[in-house]
């Protein structure tokens, strides 16, 4: 959650800046977002390449590397015991 925080934080802070200096942004909002889109899903072709070239099924490719970097989970609340093993998870999943 702290990672969502610090993102809404920072794009505060350059509308803001923005703002002041009396500047719009350089694209409207839907443009910029489907250009993030572009960027999240070029950046997972390289490696569902290399699955396929090296004659993996492109199952794993998506379950190892596209799945949890394109829809990560976002932080559940709940008691301590919960959040302390979602965190294992997390770990071992970014080894």
């Amino acid at each position: 959650m702290k990672l969502y925080l610090m993102s809404i934080g920072a794009g505060l802070l350059v509308g803001i800046v923005y703002s002041l200096l009396n500047v719009r942004s350089p694209a409207p909002p839907v443009v910029a977002l489907v250009g993030l889109l572009g960027i999240l899903v070029g950046e997972q072709l390289v490696p569902f390449a290399r699955t396929l070239w090296s004659k993996e099924p492109a199952a794993v490719s998506w379950i190892n590397q596209i799945k949890p970097h394109m829809f990560g989970h976002m932080p559940k609340g709940g008691n301590q015991n919960d959040l302390a093993a979602a965190r294992q998870v997390q770990v071992k999943s970014d080894r």
